[in-house]
């Protein structure tokens, strides 16, 4: 993505690449409701070309300036507070990926080779129950950190007008889409049990209600939790010719959670350049 001519003039919101950011912004937040694999992979690769947007930003004259000066100094240490939230959060979804991978592929191995075995499969299925149990523990403790910062967002002010309150403006609306689509994706890898653990403290209550109403839909395309689902099936009713099911159900987890993780980690490089950005300004 590239402009041929970039204003000194600070990126109002007719600028194009400000134009550009509000149409990544506004296509995310179409997609906020739904939560398949699919539309999550969306998501990641959206706020992608948002950060690749942000990027460019950055390097406008002006938006520098106003982030360089000390009388903003406050509001540039609650953004970079900020973008290092969001990279815990992105180090803990990588963690649980990477974890539920491990576990996965491990109760795969165990499955071709242990057919008939019977209590030493129930074993190692109950192994992966306690490891998917861990990482769902993990990611109740980031989304709880990502309801706290999108909260403080939303009751938090700022002068928006000026030079200063169109950058903060911009950037504001880039953090809280940002944490949304991790609070999706951080959701989906846990399964729906990390939707009513989060609907206790949340202030939005009815957006919590419409995400429990979906939750039955979203089953049926959370690969992670249909795997999850088959593996206790099979412990409770302990017949051992839905082995071959199983299987299945781990074999496109797996496949999900491999495209997850290539999103993921693209997001937090992109992450990673846009504070190293901010942190060169400030330090300059």
């Amino acid at each position: 993505m590239a402009y041929h001519s970039r204003s000194n003039s600070l990126p109002s919101r007719q600028h194009p690449i400000s134009s550009q950011i509000d149409e990544n912004l506004s296509r995310l937040r179409a997609s906020e409701a739904a939560s398949t694999s699919s539309s999550i992979g969306h998501k990641l690769n959206g706020l992608q070309d948002l950060h690749e947007c942000v990027d460019l930003l950055l390097q406008l004259p002006l938006p520098q300036q106003v982030l360089s000066q000390e009388q903003n100094r406050k509001w540039v240490e609650e953004l970079l507070d900020g973008s290092l939230m969001l990279l815990d959060v992105c180090n803990s979804a990588k963690d649980a990926l990477m974890q539920t991978t491990e576990s996965t592929q491990l109760l795969q191995s165990v499955l071709r080779r242990r057919r008939g075995a019977e209590m030493g499969l129930v074993n190692e299925v109950r192994k992966y129950l306690t490891s998917r149990k861990a990482v769902k523990k993990a990611i109740r403790k980031a989304l709880k950190n990502l309801k706290h910062k999108e909260n403080k967002l939303s009751t938090s002010s700022f002068n928006k007008d000026g030079d200063n309150g169109t950058v903060v403006s911009i950037l504001r609306e880039v953090e809280a889409v940002t944490i949304s689509v991790l609070e999706s994706l951080l959701s989906f890898i846990s399964g729906p049990d990390a939707e009513s653990k989060l609907s206790r403290w949340s202030l939005v209550s009815k957006l919590m209600h419409q995400k429990r109403v979906m939750c039955e839909e979203e089953e049926k395309t959370n690969e992670i939790a249909n795997a999850e689902a088959a593996l206790r099936s099979l412990i409770k009713s302990g017949n051992m010719k839905n082995v071959e099911n199983v299987q299945k159900e781990l074999q496109n987890s797996e496949l999900c959670i491999q495209d997850l993780e290539e999103g993921v980690e693209s997001l937090f490089r992109r992450l990673i350049k846009a504070r190293v950005t901010v942190l060169n300004m400030i330090n300059c």
